[in-house]
């Protein structure tokens, strides 16, 4: 399903951009945890080379997954909706 992304998502996409740091680097210090709010939680994950997060929304957990490039899109607001899967489906 599509999920509109929240301020507190674009929040966590600057904070990624103003690393400034390149997939190997992301690679290096990988954490499932590394971003953290009231709405998303998720890192980069060095064998998927994408960010991955889980939300929890209406008492359920969705996961999603977002590339480098696509997380420049989501801090500058050109892509205002991203694809979640319900957990462990």
């Amino acid at each position: 399903m599509k999920h509109k992304i929240k301020d507190s998502l674009k929040e966590i996409c600057e904070e990624i951009i103003k690393e400034n740091k390149t997939i190997e680097q992301w690679s290096e210090i990988e954490s499932s945890d590394m971003f953290q709010n009231e709405d998303y939680n998720g890192g980069f994950d060095a064998i998927e080379e994408e960010f991955c997060f889980s939300l929890y929304e209406a008492n359920k957990e969705y996961w999603f997954q977002f590339s480098l490039e696509d997380a420049t899109k989501i801090a500058s607001g050109e892509l205002a909706l991203i694809m979640v899967r319900e957990a462990d489906k």
